[in-house]
């Protein structure tokens, strides 16, 4: 085993994170401002991915692509927010997931009937296309390399709104006293709204750029959502430093898992089974991480309100 190959695969845990990052950091602003569990965070993921791959496939342009992900997610976040999700605010969690779990099936089943059931496929912009050198010579993909970019970019960026905005103020307020901020005589109903389109945005901008380098299909939004649960149980509900740094957890611990078990089986199993049993435990290791994490840290490792 290669030091280069064990950078490789740090590399693409690292990329899977940042993308899992997207991903959750919406999840998160959601559970943390509203208290709303939403499972149907993935179909809009799901939504961006379809969107870039249409108008890409119509304009013969990725970054237009890219433009409409965020517009679609954000547009059909906008109206689930405004039709469904006001409802349940104010319901116990069995309403909302039975809800929101609905809402999972009529997306899918919408994609599925205007688009089929074939998946569609994104082409990796020619800009972005081929390898970069890295230092030491290593030859990585430039595209899994600008995913990775932009995922700080993004996360730099939500920091400075969160932090240094009135928008994020009133957001901070909202995690901490709902009631007050609208005693206030701010618009709650409004922020709702703005912060629902917002986390949706950032799933459809996810969907997008994954679109490029995995296959665009009906579903493909419930596998990633599963992880953004954890990436949000691991890093403390509400928090967006917690989302990144538990989302590179997940990232490469998972990958680096599925890379390493098995090679370290091979030293006393036979191949076949040493990749069987391997393979096995490494789809466990994220779920074990967070048990020990919650064991250690109940309310995660950056929760929200202290």
């Amino acid at each position: 085993m290669t030091s280069t190959l064990l950078i490789e695969q740090l590399l693409n845990g690292l990329q899977f994170g940042v993308m899992l990052f997207l991903m959750a950091a919406g999840l998160t602003l959601v559970f943390g401002v509203m208290g709303l569990i939403n499972l149907a965070h993935g179909a809009l993921y799901m939504v961006g991915a379809f969107a870039c791959a249409t108008v890409a496939t119509a304009t013969g342009s990725f970054w237009i692509g890219i433009v409409a992900s965020l517009i679609a997610a954000a547009f059909a976040g906008t109206l689930v927010e405004m039709l469904v999700i006001r409802r349940l605010y104010k319901r116990d969690h069995l309403d909302q997931v039975l809800a929101t779990f609905a809402l999972i099936l009529i997306f899918s089943e919408g994609t599925r009937w205007v688009f089929g059931s074939f998946p569609l496929y994104l082409n990796v912009p020619e800009i972005l296309a081929g390898p970069i050198t890295l230092p030491g010579g290593l030859q990585y993909p430039m595209y899994r390399f600008a995913l990775i970019v932009i995922g700080f970019l993004v996360a730099i960026g939500l920091y400075l709104l969160i932090s240094k905005t009135r928008l994020g103020v009133r957001i901070r307020a909202g995690e901490s006293d709902r009631e007050m901020i609208a005693a206030l005589g701010i618009d709650i109903r409004m922020l709702y709204t703005v912060v629902f389109a917002l986390g949706a945005a950032l799933a459809g901008f996810a969907g997008a750029l994954v679109g490029a380098i995995q296959s665009v299909q009906v579903g493909m939004g419930e596998p990633v959502l599963i992880l953004a649960f954890v990436v949000i149980v691991i890093g403390g509900i509400g928090s967006i430093k917690g989302a990144l740094i538990g989302a590179i957890l997940v990232g490469v611990v998972d990958t680096m898992g599925r890379f390493l078990l098995p090679a370290a089986f091979k030293l006393f199993m036979e191949n076949s089974a040493a990749t069987s049993v391997g393979s096995a435990l490494a789809s466990m290791l994220i779920y074990i991480l967070m048990a020990i994490i919650l064991v250690v840290k109940p309310r995660g490792l950056f929760p929200a309100n202290g």
